[in-house]
């Protein structure tokens, strides 16, 4: 990896009950690649990592998602955790938020069960994208190309299954941070 993020600044949106490997190791890493991070959340205070069935360790919040705008922002980045995401798409601000990404051609990358914001946001309509296998009927029913594959890029969208895949997915995040705005990412 030799991108660098130097003066670039990346939201990370979860909640309680997110799969605490899959923020922690992109989080680290986009750090250390030079960007401003923030976890962003609906929830006040601070949110809940699982180390899958287990209770993990709790973040300090950032910023809320009603005070968040993805103007603010130059990607974002969807941890999975069946009920973080279960949750996230069921508040209609981090949809909202979540979708303003789209809106603006900047880079996403979503990981497991994060893709359930995206269906939400009803923004994977004609793309291919991966995700921990249960997703892939919400997904294809939602428009998207559902693939079964470690790291998949399309247009800006960085998506992978589950922990194992994070070596690439953390690095295809990083270059497609660093390329900046997609013409192809879009709603």
């Amino acid at each position: 990896m030799t991108e660098r993020l130097d003066g670039t600044r990346v939201a990370f949106l979860v909640t309680d009950g997110f799969e605490q490997v899959e923020f922690t190791e992109p989080w680290n890493a986009i750090g250390e690649a030079g960007a401003t991070t923030h976890l962003v959340s609906p929830a006040d205070g601070s949110v809940l990592g699982m180390n899958h069935i287990e209770q993990g360790d709790r973040f300090d919040v950032d910023r809320g998602v009603a005070e968040a705008s993805a103007d603010d922002y130059d990607a974002l980045v969807l941890p999975g955790g069946v009920v973080n995401a279960d949750h996230l798409r069921m508040d209609a601000g981090a949809v909202a938020f979540a979708r303003g990404f789209f809106e603006q051609h900047k880079p996403v990358a979503v990981i497991c069960h994060g893709a359930w914001v995206l269906v939400e946001a009803d923004v994977v309509r004609g793309r291919t994208i991966t995700s921990y296998p249960s997703l892939q009927t919400d997904l294809r029913n939602a428009g998207a190309s559902w693939v079964d594959e470690g790291v998949v890029v399309d247009q800006g969208l960085v998506s992978s299954r589950n922990p194992d895949d994070l070596p690439a997915f953390i690095d295809k995040a990083i270059e497609e941070i660093a390329e900046g705005r997609h013409a192809g990412q879009t709603t």
